[in-house]
């Protein structure tokens, strides 16, 4: 039978994790066989309230659980933040593209993400660790405004000692505890190990900061086609119905939200 891709199903909420004073991790005990592709994205369900998109920030080949890493900024992220362990939610998909990672195999991934941006990439880093032998090498750049704001602080120097890995992290503000580069995440993507004419980059986080970084990477000499990038902003009812995800001819739940820039270069105010 084929499934109906209105229909939410539960999960009930595992564990919630602190990752900063505006972001959790909820971990998710699906009540029903659940898994999804590095990239893609789910409906969350308040029941009776609403529901926003959220893109799973856990690892694709763990199915009996999943991890939402989520920030407060409107109303529905709000009451997400007041729910407690064992409070049951809906749960619709998953929706659209992922990461096409079997492009990526034998080249340089580098993989630029910006405050809560590492959300998505952090599932995207698990499936790059479980088959790192098909890739050259992971470079990893990550920025957030404060050391404060950091998400998954205990992971990341777990991840910069695993094989093939090059991690550099910066911060907007520093602070007398922040011994590392302070500045924008572009002052960090400078001398990179990473061979242009067999690499692609991956770019996550707020509009701003991925316009600024898809330049940057351009004035390096990346081709739009080794860019990609994803376009989760405006989304909202995930299946192509509301329009407000429209980006030109697409729209960003049903053919991205993963796209390249070659795809997006032409059409006017992509990051508004």
């Amino acid at each position: 039978m084929k499934k109906n891709i209105y229909r939410p199903f539960e999960a009930v909420v595992e564990d919630i994790i602190s990752e900063t004073p505006t972001i959790k991790t909820f971990v998710f005990r699906p009540k029903e066989p659940f898994s999804f592709r590095t990239g893609q994205f789910i409906e969350l369900t308040v029941p009776g309230i609403g529901e926003a998109p959220f893109t799973p920030s856990s690892d694709p080949n763990i199915t009996e659980r999943f991890d939402v890493t989520i920030m407060k900024v409107g109303r529905v992220t709000e009451l997400l933040h007041g729910i407690t362990k064992g409070t049951t939610l809906g749960v619709r998909g998953p929706y659209g593209k992922g990461y096409p990672l079997d492009k990526f195999y034998g080249k340089d991934v580098l993989i630029v993400g910006g405050g809560v941006g590492l959300a998505p990439l952090r599932s995207l880093l698990f499936s790059l660790f479980a088959g790192i032998d098909k890739y050259n090498k992971v470079v990893l750049r990550y920025g957030s405004r404060t050391s404060g704001d950091i998400v998954y602080k205990e992971a990341i120097p777990e991840w910069a000692k695993k094989k093939k890995v090059n991690l550099v992290t910066t911060v907007d503000v520093g602070d007398p505890s922040w011994k590392g580069n302070v500045g924008l995440v572009t002052t960090i993507l400078k001398d990179l190990p990473v061979d242009l004419n067999n690499a692609v980059a991956i770019v996550c986080g707020p509009p701003i900061m991925m316009k600024f970084v898809t330049m940057k990477l351009l004035d390096l000499g990346f081709k739009p086609e080794q860019i990609y990038l994803s376009m989760e902003k405006s989304m909202s009812c995930g299946l192509g119905k509301c329009g407000h995800c429209r980006i030109g001819k697409f729209y960003a739940c049903k053919d991205g939200p993963v796209f390249t820039y070659e795809e997006l270069k032409d059409i006017h105010d992509i990051w508004d």
